[in-house]
């Protein structure tokens, strides 16, 4: 197959990625010329931290907000506290109350990667053994959860002091700095709180405190919602101005705070268009570096682009791409494949980490796609390769993947500490656990798109029965 590129240009990259031919692999991509003109868009750049923003309440709120006030109030059953400030005396925490947090966390939640390590028994014993000991420091009480945490034999479920706990927190993926965690509220359904807040960010000047409920963005809705919908909902362009509600405490003051973004996140999307020699034919070129919180937005403008350019097919280059945001790698897959799709199933010691993701809309793209993959492509990576592989979207070119399928949940201990830990992991839609094992490739060569066309027709076939 031999292709050229098209001499027009867009804006490009900074740092442009090598052409596919010149990226370290080992299978030659044939007909990719070494230097090129390149047609091609950079997304999001530009993006410059800007000073400090002014919170500015809201004097008046529209009928929507004015029903989130209310039924915010009647929730904790007096409309008045809603002007109230709750205030709550801190408990003292001993250590030895830390290090049995640890323990029932894992009792509760952990997952065994291999298998064969870990057993309700064993981990009965740990906590029988330190019975009658005295925990005088909390030096002393974080070096007994490291030990506990070593013995499960798992590198990913771990302890965090309370330094980078703090990091892990306030990483922001709304461009406002919080982080959103969803907990249980009281109906059954989920609410959002904020777990992180970056001191001195966006949020925190306009008046964001720890622990606040998200209400709404923009004036819609968000109770209900997953954390991932109401940061997207967030994001926008940097130095532009979100507007949110939010109520203090279980049943404090509710406030419509504008607040300026800044986002600092870099796109992590490339993308290009190839001319096919001697055909009609188009075909579209995406890298994709990372899964950060503009991963999905910029793909979806990049292939938005590349159809309206013309392209009939597209690559989808995950080589070297170790993950990032596993919500970001789902939400990315969904975008090919057709609704009620299968695009992961996880599983977990608990019912609630026991789930069938699928699809909810219909495609963004339907042409066939190849998506390359290494022994660097890694976490939700592999998700979306398997997702569009195993439901006859794709195929896969390269070398096997590295096999990173699990589930970690970051929980905070009562003395600002946390612990890592891995509390299921990730089946592919033809039931392939992919820790450990990652994912075979469909072609190591390069194949020309009439033998793509003909491999994923024969996939459909055969998943029709």
């Amino acid at each position: 197959m031999s292709i050229f590129i098209s001499s027009t240009s867009l804006s490009l990259s900074p740092t442009k990625p090598p052409p596919i031919s010149a990226v370290k692999a080992s299978f030659p991509i044939m007909g990719f010329p070494p230097t090129t003109h390149l047609l091609a868009g950079a997304l999001s750049l530009g993006l410059v931290l800007s000073p400090p923003c002014i919170s500015l309440e809201s004097s008046a709120m529209s009928s929507p907000a004015a029903q989130l006030v209310e039924s915010s109030a009647e929730a904790c059953g007096d409309k008045e506290s809603v002007k109230r400030d709750v205030v709550n005396a801190p408990e003292l925490v001993s250590n030895d109350d830390v290090v049995e947090q640890a323990w029932e966390i894992v009792n509760e939640s952990f997952l065994d990667p291999s298998g064969n390590r870990w057993s309700p028994r064993s981990w009965l014993q740990k906590k029988e053994d330190l019975a009658g000991t005295s925990i005088k420091t909390g030096t002393k009480a974080h070096d007994i959860i490291r030990r506990m945490l070593a013995s499960l034999g798992d590198p990913y479920t771990r302890f965090l002091p309370p330094p980078d706990f703090s990091k892990m927190a306030r990483y922001d993926m709304t461009g406002i700095g919080i982080n959103l965690r969803e907990v249980p509220d009281d109906n059954g359904g989920v609410k959002l709180k904020v777990l992180g807040l970056i001191l001195d960010g966006p949020a925190h000047n306009a008046g964001v405190q720890q622990g606040d409920e998200l209400l709404s963005v923009n004036g819609v809705d968000v109770r209900g919602k997953s954390a991932f919908e109401a940061s997207s909902l967030i994001q926008g362009p940097s130095e532009t101005v979100v507007n949110i509600m939010v109520k203090h405490g279980n049943c404090g003051p509710v406030k419509s705070l504008e607040v300026e973004r800044q986002l600092v996140a870099r796109t992590p999307v490339f993308y290009r268009l190839e001319q096919v020699e001697g055909a009609a034919t188009s075909v579209g070129y995406v890298r994709l570096k990372e899964f950060n919180a503009l991963a999905r937005k910029d793909i979806v403008t990049a292939i938005q682009r590349l159809q309206d350019m013309g392209a009939s097919y597209l690559i989808l280059d995950l080589r070297d791409n170790r993950g990032g945001l596993v919500q970001a790698g789902i939400e990315i897959a969904k975008l090919f494949m057709n609704q009620g799709e299968t695009v992961i199933y996880t599983a977990g010691r608990e019912t609630q980490y026991q789930n069938n993701i699928i699809a909810d809309s219909e495609p963004l793209f339907t042409s066939p796609v190849i998506v390359l993959v290494n022994k660097n492509t890694a976490s939700a990576s592999e998700i979306v390769a398997s997702a569009l592989h195993d439901n006859c979207r794709a195929v896969l070119v390269g070398e096997k993947t590295f096999g990173k399928g699990l589930i970690q949940s970051v929980f905070e201990l009562q003395d600002g500490s946390g612990v890592v830990v891995t509390i299921g992991k990730y089946i592919t839609p033809n039931h392939l656990d992919i820790n450990g094992n990652g994912i075979e490739p469909d072609f190591k060569k390069f194949p020309g798109w009439n033998e793509v066309a003909q491999r994923l027709t024969q996939c459909q076939k055969l998943q029709g029965g």
